[in-house]
């Protein structure tokens, strides 16, 4: 039987139809000390599919949480401090929640989330101390097999060259042979990203290691793992351009966000000034 329509029977609270109630349409099911619990909210919140024995154990449970949290709420609104003003934080809660959806709402009227390419570069070039390299970064090629995997001498060939015909090769072969293939010789990684795929505890303790060597071979009971170093960036080393970018147009779209509010409220301020309307005391 579909939840949505079942006869809610066997229930831990009755549906209770208090007098001179306005329900606005809706059908209690509970009722605590006025507060009441409805039927199309419990329809609301039903998991979709849901019939039977579990039916009607969601619709116990539902109207027992609903219970114990509405007594929990009224022991603890008799019994808070006084010096806690609840009145006083719902409003200042309130005040602030009105403020940034209407900032939130006029900044993406107004400015949206665009940055120009010229505006990244300018601040990437003027900033350049901001976007160091905390360890070494690579650019190329790695490739993880079985050690059993047939014709691995070619692996050893294909993947320390950087061209057409031996990526080609290598793509091919992963299919079916490796167990992880990443081509990234279009694209900076750091070198933490390698240190869980490659047992080599080099990388993680000589941050020049990968410089030194250009092409790695490692090999444990299982597997074969090779990593070609197409282009080594060093530690402190200042980050290119593409891998910052998005980080510098969080940043830009973060400054025009304050600046166009500080000019929103200075405008309102004049105005308001120009009007009179600020009594001072």
């Amino acid at each position: 039987m579909v939840i949505r329509n079942v006869i809610l029977g066997g229930m831990l609270f009755l549906a209770g139809c208090s007098q001179g109630v306005d329900h606005k349409g809706k059908t209690p099911l509970a009722e605590i000390g006025q507060s009441f619990l409805y039927k199309e909210d419990l329809q609301a919140d039903m998991p979709a599919g849901i019939s039977g024995e579990d039916s009607i154990r969601f619709v116990n449970e539902y109207i027992r949480n609903w219970a114990e949290d509405e007594l929990l709420y009224r022991k603890a609104e008799g019994n808070i401090p006084d010096d806690v003003s609840v009145d006083e934080l719902v409003a200042s809660y309130r005040r602030s929640l009105i403020l940034h959806i209407y900032q939130e709402e006029l900044v993406n009227q107004k400015l949206g989330n665009t940055v120009s390419a010229e505006e990244i570069e300018q601040y990437y070039s003027q900033n350049s101390e901001l976007f160091r390299a905390d360890q070494p970064y690579i650019r190329g090629l790695f490739i993880k097999v079985p050690v059993n995997v047939p014709k691995i001498g070619n692996v050893r060939v294909w993947y320390k060259k950087n061209s057409q015909e031996a990526i080609d090769m290598l793509e091919k072969f992963s299919i079916g042979n490796a167990v992880h293939y990443e081509y990234f010789y279009d694209r900076w990684l750091p070198v933490s990203d390698f240190s869980a795929k490659i047992p080599l505890k080099a990388i993680d303790s000589d941050f020049d290691y990968l410089n030194r060597n250009r092409n790695v071979e490692v090999k444990d009971s299982a597997y074969c793992y090779f990593l070609h170093v197409e282009n080594f960036l060093p530690k402190d080393e200042q980050l290119p351009l593409e891998y910052a970018e998005k980080e510098i147009k969080e940043i830009l779209i973060n400054l025009k966000r304050v600046e166009f509010i500080k000019q929103v409220k200075k405008d309102l301020y004049d105005e308001a000034s120009e009007h009179n309307d600020i009594i001072y005391y």
